[in-house]
């Protein structure tokens, strides 16, 4: 632990050219060496899009649940209830085992871009479309789980699911039960820790990063948390940068540079052991929450982004966090 702290605090990276790097997040492609990850990793990717396009239209069975609730006796609205919520937490079930495969699919990613073999700006530079993957997973990440917390009735519907069918195993038989659950009982429960989290995405990405470094002993773990604090810089040096700006076709482009150098800066805050805040982490956090204030063009989408360093985030409130920093995002 304390040779990771020294390792980290004895790098100037204050020095803001060391971190001038272009990444082509719009036109980069994958070199012959990147070719067998990056092809593993674009089919989950697209997927990743279809569970976000799911979520989006989720609308839930608030109605028919306040009506069950409302009238107990009335078994007519008790089974329209349930009838209503089964498909709605299949459909949960769908972005829970997405979340399985996110999982089992980040490892490569890391393995690839952590290895000892390049530094973190070698690898980020010389492997532009495995960094961009990774980003579009934290985007992905960033957007799931802000779906999620806006949208109360995911969490009800199942919670309304869990109650009822705790009632109907009580009163039920196995071979009927067989016949009514839309969900395994013990899938369910995995389930339940999955979206009792106010991230479930984040938290399984912090936790598969983190399970990452721990297995792979042959690794320094400095190797990773290097790679996160590099991606955070160079994306807040490429976005304060108007002539690599200007070299984006995509007006869009610019807000996802901004949305992945926050889901780095979450993301490094949960996996090492002081965070992000602390000045020893190596990012810049200062210049990170200024630059997010001085996007007035994207301010409904960068207060979110604000909110999430506030409220996602590990380590803001600890002593190690600066005072100004603190005010900054007060």
């Amino acid at each position: 632990m304390g040779n990771l702290l020294k390792i980290l605090s004895s790098k100037d990276t204050s020095k803001d050219d060391f971190y001038n790097v272009f990444v082509d997040f719009e036109r980069c492609k994958p070199t012959d060496s990147e070719l067998a990850v990056w092809q593993k990793i674009q089919g989950v990717l697209d997927e990743a899009q279809h569970v976000l396009g799911r979520l989006k239209l989720y609308t839930g069975a608030a109605e028919a649940i306040r009506n069950a609730i409302q009238n107990p006796k009335d078994d007519h609205l008790q089974e329209k209830a349930w009838t209503d919520v089964m498909p709605l937490v299949e459909e949960l079930k769908k972005y829970y085992e997405f979340a399985l495969v996110l999982e089992s699919t980040v490892p490569l990613l890391l393995q690839a871009l952590c290895s000892a073999d390049m530094t973190a700006k070698e690898h980020l530079e010389k492997q532009q479309a495995l960094f961009k993957q990774f980003a579009e997973i934290l985007d992905f990440v960033l957007k799931f789980d802000d779906l999620k917390m806006t949208n109360p009735v995911i969490q009800n519907d199942f919670s309304y699911y869990r109650r009822t069918q705790s009632r109907r195993r009580m009163v039920t038989t196995d071979v009927e039960l067989n016949g009514g659950e839309c969900v395994p009982h013990e899938v369910a429960n995995r389930m339940s820790l999955f979206y009792a989290q106010a991230t479930p995405m984040l938290k399984m990405l912090s936790d598969t990063t983190s399970t990452f470094v721990s297995m792979h002993k042959e690794l320094p773990v400095e190797n990773t948390t290097d790679c996160l604090c590099t991606m955070a810089n160079i994306c807040r040096v490429m976005t304060e940068n108007h002539e690599y700006c200007s070299r984006f076709e995509n007006e869009a482009t610019k807000l996802f540079i901004l949305r992945v150098m926050v889901g780095v800066i979450i993301l490094y805050d949960h996996v090492h052991p002081v965070g992000a805040f602390a000045k020893s982490s190596g990012i810049d956090m200062k210049g990170s929450i200024k630059l997010l204030k001085e996007q007035q063009e994207h301010g409904r989408q960068v207060e979110g982004l604000l909110n999430a360093l506030r409220y996602t985030t590990k380590h803001l409130q600890e002593e190690t966090t600066p005072k100004s920093v603190k005010q900054m995002l007060g």
